[in-house]
């Protein structure tokens, strides 16, 4: 099975069809702009009723299938000829308790011990390797799109701040390895909410309205992270989301996060007045 850690698949050949399997949001539609850029032919899975519409826009091809609906999505990158793929974009837990899989997808399923995203990941990913298609990582050719180290906008976080995101940082850790999720909202040391089914934004939603106003936000990695499938996103969604509950800092695990829309982002954050940094190991362990 090929390596997985970014930049160690070969590069596809200048001109060649790389196809994209898309979830939600607009990463997705981020990949297909700049993939086309760089001379590549974009073919798109998309999937009904989760990924926007208007990524048909943004791609050479585009075939639509619902959730669970394993074949098709072989049957369409194969008969584009796509030979490497990336999978962007999430699927909301919720929307796989209405899945209805064809049979492909329940011989895979029976396959894997745990129902855990990571496990199910891997599993589909070896699956399509075995059919001749590579899925390489979500950031391959988007390097400028990754959160760098540092603060990102004019407000630092202060020493209050601080201690919450490395309270954060601490529980989004724990959260990760059990493959719960990436996001956890802190206020004076205490943990308010924890990401599960509902996704980043509820969270946000649910601990801002919980913490009042200052709430801190933390996002990270799961520390077994596969850097082909869900790293951690954020945008100018994750913004408009925080100011309707008066959160006040957003912290980002550099380097292994994808910050979407980069200029809209932090000058709607530095217009709020809210704090975004990314943050590594090593800014939250150090003293002080």
């Amino acid at each position: 099975m090929p390596e997985n850690r970014a930049g160690v698949l070969p590069l596809p050949a200048p001109g060649e069809r790389i196809g994209l399997i898309a979830g939600n949001g607009r990463f997705p539609i981020i990949f297909s702009d700049n993939a086309r850029r760089l001379g590549f032919a974009v073919t798109a899975v998309a999937h009904v009723e989760i990924t926007l519409p208007e990524l048909a826009q943004h791609v050479d091809r585009i075939h639509w299938v619902k959730i669970g609906q394993f074949n098709k999505v072989i049957k369409a990158l194969k008969g584009d000829g796509v030979r490497q793929a990336v999978m962007l974009g999430g699927v909301k837990k919720v929307s796989l308790f209405d899945v209805r899989p064809d049979m492909r997808a329940i011989m895979m399923a029976r396959r894997v011990k745990e129902w855990k995203d990571d496990v199910m990941l891997r599993e589909f990913a070896a699956e399509m390797e075995r059919e001749g298609i590579l899925i390489r990582e979500s950031t391959f050719g988007l390097g400028e799109v990754l959160v760098e180290r540092g603060v990102l906008t004019r407000r630092k976080p202060s020493d209050s701040e601080w201690e919450d995101i490395r309270e954060g940082w601490e529980v989004a850790r724990d959260n990760g390895r059990m493959d719960i999720g990436q996001c956890v909202v802190t206020k004076a040391g205490v943990v308010v909410a924890v990401e599960a089914v509902e996704g980043t934004d509820e969270a946000i939603r649910r601990g801002g309205t919980l913490a009042g106003n200052g709430a801190v936000v933390v996002k990270r990695s799961k520390p077994q992270q596969d850097l082909r499938f869900d790293l951690p996103a954020i945008g100018p969604g994750t913004i408009k989301t925080m100011q309707s509950v008066n959160a006040l800092t957003l912290a980002i695990e550099a380097g292994r996060s994808v910050l979407l829309d980069r200029q809209e982002m932090i000058a709607a954050a530095n217009d709020s007045g809210i704090t975004v940094v990314g943050i590594t190991e090593e800014d939250v362990t150090r003293e002080g």
